[in-house]
């Protein structure tokens, strides 16, 4: 079993100070409205406070999306847990090759004549 977020568990325990419960009384997959019992101004009460604890903002559009406490958890480890993705790696443009021994290199030669 992996070890658990911290974002879950600071969600978990959030839920459990509001609700009165022990945290272990707090599963991932329980609904927020059918097990847990939160009614339409609990959860706006619940969405303000994860919204203050994790400095985002939780659209009004967004709201159905939030059914279980695991789908919180995703949610806010989605808007905050994300890093940016590392920029590409640069290549450092091919060094020309020098020609013969001291010879210099051959974008340098090109354009040059002969001398006879």
């Amino acid at each position: 079993m992996p070890a658990e977020s911290s974002v879950s568990a600071r969600i978990r325990a959030a839920l459990a100070q509001h609700l009165k419960r022990d945290v272990d009384a707090v599963g991932l997959h329980d609904d927020l409205r059918k097990d847990l019992g939160l009614d339409s101004l609990t959860m706006i009460e619940l969405l303000f406070k994860i919204e203050e604890a994790f400095d985002l903002e939780v659209p009004n559009e967004d709201l159905p999306l939030l059914t279980t406490v695991a789908d919180v958890v995703k949610y806010v480890e989605d808007k905050v847990g994300v890093t940016p993705a590392a920029p590409a790696a640069v290549t450092p443009a091919p060094v020309p090759s020098a020609g013969p021994a001291g010879a210099p290199p051959a974008a340098a030669r090109k354009g040059r004549t002969r001398r006879k």
